[in-house]
């Protein structure tokens, strides 16, 4: 053991508790991981106000699935190297057997939901246990803070990889959230010959153009892009944010929906999708690939999560974090929990 630890433990929606708990052990096959910080998402915040679909939640919860940290224990039958390795993990528990993770789809097991800071605990805590072989480690000087996002960057991989940009497309991003610049980032990597951002928030919005995008716009001044480019990348989950991002896609053009939207968000168009004969890929979670993808960007330099990263909190000012997660304060970028 390593003394005692804390966990920011949600009761049930609103209700949470700053426990004080041993650590728990590694078992066979697992590590465990001392956190360094931890990113807080719109998930989170709904875990806190409740409305996450039942299915998808299991109270109490530890939560937190996007985190960085350093393994400090192993457990049997894992490499003892392991130790001290800076380190991200998947969250997804993916049971390796089923058809779709035979296939590599693992964020799409058919063994049944079951994910870290949802249905497992989570990375709120000062330490997490995981299977080793969800872990993908790092190297010895890595940036343990950029580290915590690479769980979003991993989403935003894994829709890059699903869009296959090509040299030269016109490509929009719709939204500027953590999701949306980080896809800036890796669609820029394609070189493409115009690279649009689509966000109410034209401040935040503007944060994309050092990251390689050549245009900012809001939603309502679209005008003449309509139609416009090959690829198109929503990320927002806006009401509306699917239908503007189709709408943006020319004839015979390609869209990719990683945002999840409330319930009643304005609907898609058959006759058009049809008529225009548009291919549209949906995105949930990251896939073992994709990890692997967003790690390598990382570590090359590729990738630079850093300057997303606008408020850190303790776990004991966990409620003022989850309050500043989805506040619709322009000023918000990613907040970090540092244990």
């Amino acid at each position: 053991m390593s003394g005692r630890q804390r966990q920011v433990v949600l009761d049930r929606p609103g209700a949470y508790r700053i426990a004080d708990t041993e650590p728990a052990e590694p078992g066979p096959g697992e590590v465990r991981v001392r956190v360094f910080a931890a990113g807080i998402c719109g998930s989170d915040r709904e875990l806190y106000d409740g409305t996450r679909h039942a299915d998808y939640v299991r109270y109490p919860v530890v939560p937190g699935h996007e985190w960085s940290g350093t393994v400090e224990a192993v457990g049997d039958g894992v490499d003892p190297a392991l130790a001290g390795r800076r380190t991200v993990g998947e969250g997804f528990r993916n049971c390796q057997v089923c058809e779709r993770c035979r296939r590599g789809d693992t964020s799409l097991c058919g063994g049944g939901y079951d994910e870290t800071g949802f249905t497992r605990p989570g990375a709120f805590a000062d330490t997490l246990v995981l299977p080793a072989r969800l872990l993908h480690p790092l190297g010895p000087d890595a940036d343990l803070r950029a580290a915590a996002l690479l769980e979003p960057a991993a989403v935003v991989a894994s829709a890059a990889l699903t869009a296959r940009a090509l040299p030269g497309e016109r490509v929009a991003v719709v939204g500027a959230g953590t999701l949306g610049l980080l896809a800036v980032q890796f669609l820029a990597a394609s070189s493409p010959a115009e690279l649009l951002v689509v966000d109410p928030r034209l401040g935040r919005a503007e944060e994309a153009l050092a990251f390689g995008a050549t245009e900012v716009r809001s939603p309502d001044a679209l005008g003449a892009l309509t139609g416009r480019y090959d690829l198109v990348v929503e990320t927002a989950g806006a009401p509306r944010s699917a239908v503007d991002s189709v709408a943006l896609a020319r004839r015979g053009g390609r869209a990719v929906l990683t945002g999840l939207p409330e319930p009643g968000c304005a609907g898609l168009d058959p006759i058009g999708l049809a008529m225009n004969q548009l291919t549209v890929h949906s995105v949930f979670g990251a896939p073992s690939a994709a990890w692997s993808y967003a790690v390598r960007a990382f570590s090359s330099g590729l990738l630079d999560p850093a300057p997303l990263i606008t408020h850190e909190f303790t776990l004991e000012e966990y409620a003022d974090a989850i309050a500043l997660v989805g506040s619709g304060d322009p000023g918000v970028g990613k907040v970090l929990l540092r244990p």
